[in-house]
């Protein structure tokens, strides 16, 4: 971040970042809030003159005053992660008619008016999911694997993406036999409905043996579930993602393969970059502009700089998650886990 220090003198106006806080299904402004400011401030950005970043506490009507507010003090470039998608096309009509530059960091507005999109790549996300649980098949020697295929909220625009890549690793093994999807379930914008969802499921099939899910919010549930159903160990792969700390203690304990893990302090510091860029009124070089986001509401393209996420198991927690301090070891390592810890090498 530091080598474009020389752009932060150049242009006019401020960047204001929009978070949604909690309270919503987007990354949670508080890890968000610090990563962003320590990426302006290394670019060579002043709080409070050159960025802002502001919290909306899980309100759409707050997010969008927010917006307006940013615009009407000077902000000449926004990124924007949306409560929701309405309150994402209302903050990017705003600003295009204030000729004010828009980044959709994390979340892409369908239907939008932004100039690029931030994010990590979510068709490499499931692609990881899927190869992680066949992996996972195969290590814990599960035979003839029956599968509940899970999908996301649909309402969520990375959803679609993360099974265009687990269908990619997946489908094949369907379609020549080698596994059997049992059940394929749509998922649901509802709180709490992908637990009902996989019981439903799981007790109409008496040999599933395996279950892609698509995040850690809904494993979790599902985890309490089938141990209470009596599910041993390294006997029923199933997956998640965001290595959220529910999840990373069930990959320790032996009930989830892994985790694809988005480090967040990448992601603020390619928005950050991306906006000083456009603050700058400078084209984004293509290194950083490395792909494109389909926005399927307007049937278009969008710029975007994609990310790579990893897959994450017992073997390279410690590595990542934890060398990352996204998960602190003293809290992962806590109680009953701690013995799961020693065997994997890390120490709270």
């Amino acid at each position: 971040m530091a080598r474009l220090k020389p752009l932060a003198g150049q242009g006019k106006g401020s960047i204001a970042a929009i978070l949604p806080g909690a309270g919503t299904a987007a990354q949670d402004a508080q890890s968000d809030a610090p990563y962003l400011t320590q990426s302006f401030v290394s670019a060579g950005l002043k709080q409070n003159k050159d960025f802002t970043v502001r919290s909306a506490q899980g309100s759409a009507a707050t997010q969008v005053s927010d917006a307006r507010q940013a615009i009407a003090k000077g902000a000449a470039v926004l990124i924007v992660d949306p409560v929701d998608p309405g309150a994402g096309v209302q903050i990017e009509a705003f600003a295009q008619q204030h000729g004010v530059q828009v980044v959709d960091y994390d979340q892409l507005v369908p239907g939008g008016t932004r100039s690029y999109y931030v994010g990590f790549d979510n068709v490499k996300a499931g692609a990881l999911m899927a190869k992680g649980l066949t992996d996972c098949v195969t290590a814990w020697g599960v035979q003839k694997p029956e599968v509940i295929v899970m999908k996301d909220d649909p309402s969520d625009s990375s959803a679609a993406s993360v099974a265009q890549g687990s269908s990619s690793v997946l489908d094949p093994l369907f379609a020549s036999g080698t596994y059997t999807e049992v059940a394929a379930l749509p998922g649901t914008p509802v709180a709490g409905t992908a637990l009902t969802e996989f019981e439903q499921a799981f007790a109409q099939h008496d040999n599933v043996n395996a279950a892609l899910i698509p995040d850690d919010a809904s494993a979790g549930p599902i985890v309490r579930y089938l141990r209470d159903q009596g599910v041993k160990p390294k006997t029923f792969p199933t997956t998640g993602q965001d290595a959220s700390l529910v999840g990373l203690q069930n990959i320790l304990t032996g009930y989830q393969c892994g985790t694809v893990y988005k480090p967040a302090y990448l992601e603020a510091q390619a928005a950050a970059a991306l906006a000083v860029y456009l603050r700058a009124g400078q084209q984004p070089p293509p290194a950083l502009t490395n792909g494109t986001m389909q926005d399927t509401g307007e049937g278009k393209a969008v710029p975007a700089v994609l990310l790579t996420p990893e897959w994450v198991t017992a073997s390279n927690l410690g590595s990542t998650v934890v060398a990352d301090k996204s998960v602190p070891a003293a809290q992962l390592c806590a109680g009953q886990y701690a013995s799961a810890c020693t065997a994997a090498g890390i120490h709270g």
